[in-house]
């Protein structure tokens, strides 16, 4: 027994894991069809109602009566009417697309603005979300937070790969929201603590930062003559072909935090980069900022550093609209 190649189990594990990971796509996508269609039914007869209005909710009513003894609780009025919703965003059946699940439409049909929706499936076939990171990024508010430093037709672009991002703010968002650390904001915690949080829960954070970040290292050692230095977080991004250096700071920044993340970019710059690679881009993370206080720190139509206050707490929804309208 010893004597069999273990590559021969791996390579059978490989080809039952993915049998099943299709067969379970398509499942998916079976009822996913199933609910278009029945939504496609559900639609075309109520157009035949005199009272639209009434006769479509007598319709939901009268079929949830008569498919729930059979099918069970799944076809209920609330479900009719979500497959009733998702044939009218989605009228071309081949225009479904095969990388989302049924999960990810039930989150999309919800979304009314077209536009908005049509970023977030983009964003979900190019960065191959879950349907929870779907959930957590729709929640964040990620389309609302972008349009903050961008035009919607840039933002569409990108999500869309028609555009290729040229600009940090293209990507940095202001606030980040790091819930998932699971740090309470009352609580005392040193920077060193966020940091091995963010570490403990790299994935989710590289999708907090968004499109193409890898991680690089952590406490990044400088050392300049005699002074040692030791930058908290080095990433790369292969979308704007970089260094993105992240500097953590649990207080309102200074310039003085200012002036040492510039240090380190300046470094990166002149000792780490390669000549076909873009200037190192420098982020502050904080509790809190003065825009001014950045903006003075630095020198004129700098675009390599920038500020972001992170939140620990996932404001609700009616919360962070207050919030981004008032930015």
């Amino acid at each position: 027994m010893e004597l069999i190649n273990t590559t021969l189990i791996s390579q059978i594990k490989a080809v039952i894991f993915a049998s099943q990971e299709r067969a379970i796509r398509a499942v998916d996508h079976e009822r996913t069809m199933m609910y278009w269609h029945i939504g496609k039914y559900i639609f075309e007869e109520e157009q035949q109602g005199k009272d639209r209005a009434e006769y479509g909710k007598y319709l939901l009513k009268y079929l949830s009566q008569q498919l729930e003894p059979e099918f069970g609780s799944g076809y209920g009025i609330r479900q009719l009417e979500r497959c009733r919703k998702f044939y009218r965003q989605f009228p071309i059946a081949s225009a479904l697309r095969t990388q989302l699940n049924w999960t990810q439409y039930k989150l999309l049909i919800s979304i009314e603005d077209s536009d908005k929706r049509e970023f977030y499936i983009a964003e979900s076939i190019k960065n191959h979300w879950t349907s929870r990171q779907m959930e957590r990024q729709i929640n964040s508010l990620l389309y609302e937070r972008l349009l903050m430093s961008n035009d919607k037709e840039s933002v569409l672009a990108v999500a869309r790969g028609e555009k290729q991002v040229s600009e940090v703010k293209e990507i940095v968002k202001d606030p980040m929201f790091l819930e998932f650390l699971g740090l309470k904001r009352e609580s005392s915690y040193y920077e060193k603590d966020l940091e091995q949080a963010i570490i403990t829960h790299l994935q989710d954070f590289l999708l907090e930062m968004g499109n193409g970040f890898s991680f690089v290292a952590r406490q990044k050692r400088i050392l300049l003559e005699d002074d040692e230095f030791f930058v908290d977080l080095v990433f790369y991004n292969r979308l704007l072909q970089c260094f993105v250096i992240i500097e953590i700071k649990t207080h309102k920044l200074t310039h003085q935090d200012v002036g040492q993340l510039q240090m380190y970019v300046n470094y990166y710059d002149r000792i780490e980069k390669l000549p076909h690679e873009n200037p190192t881009i420098g982020i502050l993370l904080c509790t809190d900022k003065n825009d001014t206080v950045v903006k003075f720190s630095l020198p004129e139509n700098e675009k390599q550093i920038v500020a972001s206050k992170y939140e620990l707490v996932l404001p609700t929804e009616k919360q962070l609209v207050e919030a981004i309208s008032k930015m």
